[in-house]
């Protein structure tokens, strides 16, 4: 183990002691409701002690500086180190790899999971194919935090990209236009688009997050394509990474602004002909 190891806590292998407890009571988005007296640790839930097992390894990843793909403490030793029952850490490691935190190789032990946001995108789909009835209003919810994460990165990226050239994404964008220009689909090269844009400022989390809504968007509506008008979109890509390869931030902000009308327009007539209806 390295030197920042969590120490000088005595366990028993029956009880969680004071300090644990305290530990978790601090850190914890759900506080357990301890009593002062470790002896008294049957008041607390079953599933409170899970809930605070996961805690208390997410902690023990964030004291040792572990990186995705690192390996866990075997289960044995998990159970020394936190002071809690085997069947605790099994519990609050399911739970974990469930949440792309931990991840869990039968025969080969635990290690740090990805911590991507799949969890989130399938949530996500999953809330957005329960509103089957009102679909396009989930879809300009989603396009309503898209352009709202463009537009507030706007500024590093003019920053990251400013006085250089990016022919990977000029590419990309001759290809969509072309494409537009023939009426064949063009989500694939735009998804890559923004990804690309994003890649450059080295944001890691908003790369994830764009391209987790992206699949959402996709998801939910599959065709969605077919209302838009196609060459103004791939157009407002080509402004985009122009202004951005200006540093003008605020043509970038108009450019991206343009790129959504299109969809903001139709969202908007589709509920405005919901309305009549209604």
């Amino acid at each position: 183990m390295r030197n920042a190891r969590v120490s000088c806590i005595a366990y028993t292998n029956d009880m969680m002691s004071d300090k644990f407890v305290q530990q978790v009571l601090e850190t914890s988005s759900e506080p357990l409701a301890a009593s002062e007296d470790s002896h008294q640790l049957s008041l607390i839930p079953v599933v409170n002690r899970s809930g605070a097992t996961m805690q208390a390894i997410k902690t023990y990843i964030l004291t040792h500086e572990l990186a995705p793909g690192a390996p866990l403490p075997t289960e044995v030793e998990l159970c020394h180190e936190l002071g809690v029952s085997r069947s605790s850490v099994r519990e609050a490691l399911r739970k974990l790899e469930a949440l792309d935190i931990v991840s869990v190789h039968q025969g080969r032990g635990s290690f740090v999971g990805e911590m991507s946001l799949r969890p989130l995108v399938e949530t996500l789909i999953l809330r957005s194919s329960l509103t089957k009835s009102d679909v396009m209003h989930s879809l300009g919810e989603v396009v309503a935090l898209r352009k709202f994460l463009d537009l507030g990165m706007a500024a590093d990226v003019c920053d990251a990209f400013k006085g250089k050239e990016h022919p990977e994404l000029r590419t990309l964008v001759t290809t969509m236009i072309d494409k537009a220009s023939r009426s064949e689909p063009i989500l694939e090269e735009d998804s890559a688009f923004h990804a690309g844009i994003l890649e450059v400022t080295g944001n890691s989390v908003a790369k994830e997050m764009v391209s987790a809504l992206w699949m959402v968007h996709q998801v939910v509506v599959p065709h969605l394509e077919q209302q838009l008008s196609l060459v103004a979109t791939a157009k407002a890509h080509l402004d985009m990474l122009e202004a951005a390869e200006a540093g003008d931030r605020r043509h970038y902000r108009l450019a991206i602004k343009a790129h959504y009308k299109p969809l903001e327009t139709m969202l908007a007539k589709h509920k405005n002909a919901q309305k009549q209806k209604d």
